[in-house]
């Protein structure tokens, strides 16, 4: 075997899946152009029959996938199946709850539109080193919380309503609070965790088991 032919072989594996064909041939153009082995698929059922999932590095799906299953039934069916493999989701701005649903369900990252190709290439990188942790596990991870600590009680109540998947409007009448009120709160949250993303915010919430506070009435 040549130096050629061992390195096609030892490209990661990437399984995209979108429904749009557009998107779907530039997210392929860009992920080849970075040394990814890609197969996509334009429906979420058709790349689980395939079982593609199997030995892939990363699998890269659009929240919404048309009329089938979207990103979240996705994650859960691999979940299922029994495929540790780490799931990154690209979602529009409006579906930010939805993208909370899937990392509940096991996705390790999410992306919103419009997907600069630096941060999906990062993204899936990210993905690949850190594999398919899980985002939530049964007990509180001790080192996350530390840095809840740093927030004020508000900013708590706040963070934990948006983990939850609230949009800033339902948060904001929750509270009793202006939804500017609320993105303030966010933008300080993100500063004192010293954070880049609402994904690494959900991230960190989810292992310091936020919401268990919230079902605990803590």
């Amino acid at each position: 075997m040549s130096i050629g032919d061992h390195a096609m072989t030892t490209m990661p594996s990437i399984v995209l899946v979108e429904d749009d064909p557009a998107a779907r041939a530039s997210f392929e153009m860009l992920l080849d152009a970075e040394g990814f082995a890609v197969r996509s698929y334009a429906d979420a059922e058709t790349m689980l029959a395939d079982d593609a999932a199997a030995g892939a590095a990363c699998v890269l799906s659009d929240l919404r996938l048309g009329d089938g299953m979207d990103g979240v039934d996705l994650v859960q069916a691999l979940r299922r199946k029994g495929l540790a493999v780490p799931v990154v989701v690209i979602t529009g701005h409006g579906d930010v709850p939805q993208a909370v649903r899937a990392m509940q369900a096991g996705a390790r990252d999410f992306l919103e539109k419009p997907v600069q190709p630096d941060q999906l290439i990062e993204a899936i990188r990210r993905a690949i080193e850190q594999g398919s942790l899980p985002n939530r596990p049964a007990h509180p991870v001790p080192e996350a919380l530390p840095r809840l600590e740093r927030l004020a009680p508000r900013e708590r109540e706040v963070m934990r309503a948006l983990i939850a998947g609230h949009a800033n409007k339902v948060v904001a009448y929750q509270l009793g609070i202006s939804p500017r009120t609320v993105e303030t709160h966010r933008a300080s949250i993100m500063d004192k965790l010293q954070i880049g993303s609402f994904a690494e915010m959900v991230r960190i919430g989810l292992a310091a088991g936020i919401l268990d506070d919230e079902a605990s009435g803590g």
